[in-house]
Order: structure tokens, then C-alpha cells, then sequence
């Protein structure tokens, strides 16, 4: 096993191990829908008291990831940063330095566990590769990521893209009957506005759907002006994945998508509500990929998106195809965070 350095070609040398990793757990998790009722799979396996909860789905891949980077960080210390582990992360060769370790390597083997365990729609594999410079490495200091598609058993064709740092965005088609691979090339939207496209605020679940409903329907209006009689200013799709969210921005099918649901926390409060699950920096760990695309991926605020790699934290997010969607929606958006007292109080806004 070579030793890995964080130098481009260091981690270009990683990059086909990591896709071979992914296979591997899209294997697995195949063959364990065509093998085993989805009930069993749809079961839940443990509650994390941080994090999302654990289905028995999500534990096929989990020693599938410990002895790929147990085997990797033989030559090459790293800290593993996913669900499942021990406080969210393990130091490997278990026993050296965290201080130490080469790389910080944040994994969500199944994103979109829902989608999948009943056969709606495709989850994907994450992995984002950092240098490790100590606790508060984050988001913004991952220099590789890679996410490759989990397809239903219905559906034969299923992509994979990864990225480096400041070299672009690659990507390849997997045709599951066959074995062949192609080519992929994504586009993100080059539509100047929203309309007639799909544009929405992430609202999954119960507790805080009205909110966001509410600031959906402003922001759309204050966009595109009254709806028409017999027409459809845009349309809306709800993919319970982030990094599945993240692709549709890639591949020209989303032009907007927001995930604001942790500034919902206190209204949900006074309401004697909890505010259940968000998005977590495992969950966008990918996102590099969307930007070096061109998609423009932003925190509530209109800053670059940040975070430390861990568990714990609540991440908001904003994802727009191009700047012309951006400037259309941006400032809409900040205005209905401010009209509602959820706008944040550090940081500044985008120009």
C-alpha cells in the first residue's frame, strides 16, 4: 500500500481506491435487496445520540468502510469521521496520534437510507478527504470527494462523480447489465430564473413544514410575480438525500435548493416542538463536487460553506445552478430569514 500524501497527485493516487470502496459498498447493499425482505432492512438497528438513526440497511456497509481505511491507514494515519463510530470518529492505525494522522476522511456510506431501504429512489455513497489540520478542520478544507449512486434494483444504469480541488469535475456511467462504463458529463441549469424549473426549500419532515412552506411560497412570488390562471410558475421535488439534492444541481435538473431547517430551532421551541433531524457535514460532504461544476453552494447567509468535520453539527445550506439564479433568489431569501427573526447573528452577507 503506498503512502498517501495530501499533494494533488497523492490524493489523485487515492481516488481509485475510494471509487473501488464505493463499488464495493454498492455492491453489497444490492445484493442485500435482492436477497433480503426490505422490512428487515427498513429496520432500525440503534438510535445515535448524535446523529441520524441507524437502520439495519446501514450497517452492511459499516466494516466494509472500517477495513478499507484500517488497510489504507497502514501506510497512511488518518482520522475516520462517520456515524456508527465511537464519539463519531476512530483514529486508525487505532492507537496513533490523532495529532498525527495524515488525513481527516468524512464517510456517509448510505445517504438517502429512506429512499432506498423502500425501493423510491437512489441513494449515494460520501466521502470527502481533508489534510488533517486538527479538530477544526472542515468543509471548507476537503480537497477530494467522491459520490457514487446506490440505483433501485429496477434501475440499471447508475453514475459516480468525484472531484479534486481546483481541477474540475469527472464523472462515469455504470451500466449494471453489462459492465460497461461511459463518460459522464454533468451541466448544471444555465437558466436565468426559476421559472417553469424545479427551486424549493428542503422540508422532509413533520415539526417545521409550515415555516418553510410559508417562506417557500414568498420567495417564490417576490421572484416570479401571482401565478397565472392554467400555469405553473415552478415545481418542487422533495429527494430525501443531501447529496442526492447535490447531484440534481449538478446534472441541470434543480436550479435552487435550500436546507434552512436548524434556524427553525428556536420558533419549534415556543412551541414546546423539537426540531428532529438536518443536514449534517457528512451528509454535503461532497458539495466540493457541485462547485468545481459551477453550482454556487452557500451557507444561510450567502458565505462559503463551512463546518468541522464531525457528526454533531447542524448544517444550513443553499445550492443555486448558476449566479444568475443566485442573484434572482438570494436576496429574497435573506429577506424572508430577516422578516422572521431566523437570520443569524454573526457573519456577514455575499456582495
Amino acid at each position: 500500500m503506498p503512502l498517501f500524501d495530501s499533494t494533488p497527485s497523492g490524493l489523485r493516487a487515492l481516488l481509485p481506491l475510494i471509487r473501488k470502496l464505493h463499488a464495493e459498498i454498492r455492491g453489497s447493499i444490492l445484493r442485500a435487496y435482492s436477497q433480503t425482505e426490505m422490512e428487515t432492512l427498513a429496520s432500525i438497528a440503534a438510535e445515535e445520540e448524535e446523529g441520524d438513526t441507524i437502520y439495519a440497511v446501514d450497517r452492511i456497509s459499516e466494516e466494509v468502510v472500517l477495513s478499507f481505511f484500517r488497510e489504507i491507514a497502514a501506510e497512511t494515519p488518518l482520522v475516520l469521521i462517520a456515524e456508527g463510530l465511537p464519539a463519531g470518529k476512530v483514529v486508525l492505525p487505532e492507537g496513533f496520534a490523532e495529532e498525527a494522522a495524515r488525513y481527516r476522511v468524512i464517510v456517509d456510506p448510505i445517504d438517502g437510507t429512506r429512499c432506498l431501504m423502500y425501493q423510491k429512489r437512489s441513494a449515494w455513497v460520501l466521502t470527502g478527504v481533508a489534510p488533517n489540520l486538527g479538530p477544526q478542520t472542515g468543509l471548507r478544507d476537503i480537497e477530494l470527494a467522491v459520490q457514487t449512486e446506490i440505483p433501485l434494483l429496477k434501475q440499471h444504469l447508475c453514475d459516480s462523480v468525484w472531484a479534486l480541488r481546483g481541477g474540475g469535475t469527472e464523472g462515469e456511467r455504470l451500466n449494471l447489465m453489462d459492465g460497461t462504463t461511459t463518460p459522464l458529463r454533468l451541466q448544471p441549469s444555465r437558466s436565468h430564473s426559476i421559472s417553469h424549473g424545479y427551486a424549493m426549500l428542503t422540508r422532509f419532515f413533520p415539526g417545521a413544514r409550515q415555516a418553510l412552506a410559508e417562506m417557500d411560497e414568498e420567495i417564490v412570488f417576490a421572484a416570479l410575480g401571482p401565478v397565472q390562471p392554467g400555469k405553473a410558475h415552478c415545481f418542487e421535488d422533495q429527494y430525501t438525500s443531501t447529496g442526492g439534492q447535490l447531484y440534481e444541481l449538478m446534472a441541470g435538473h434543480d436550479r435552487f435548493n435550500a436546507d434552512l431547517r436548524p434556524l427553525l430551532e428556536k420558533t419549534l421551541q415556543a412551541k414546546g416542538l423539537h426540531l428532529g433531524i438536518c443536514c449534517h457535514p457528512y451528509d454535503i460532504c461532497t458539495e466540493l463536487i457541485a462547485r468545481e461544476l459551477g453550482v454556487t453552494v452557500t451557507d444561510e447567509r450567502g458565505e462559503p460553506l463551512d463546518a468541522p468535520l464531525a457528526v454533531e453539527p447542524d448544517i444550513c445550506w443553499a445550492g443555486y445552478a448558476n449566479e444568475h439564479i443566485r442573484r434572482q433568489i438570494e436576496p429574497l431569501l435573506q429577506q424572508s430569514l430577516k422578516k422572521r427573526n431566523l437570520w443569524p447573528e454573526s457573519g456577514r452577507t455575499a456582495e
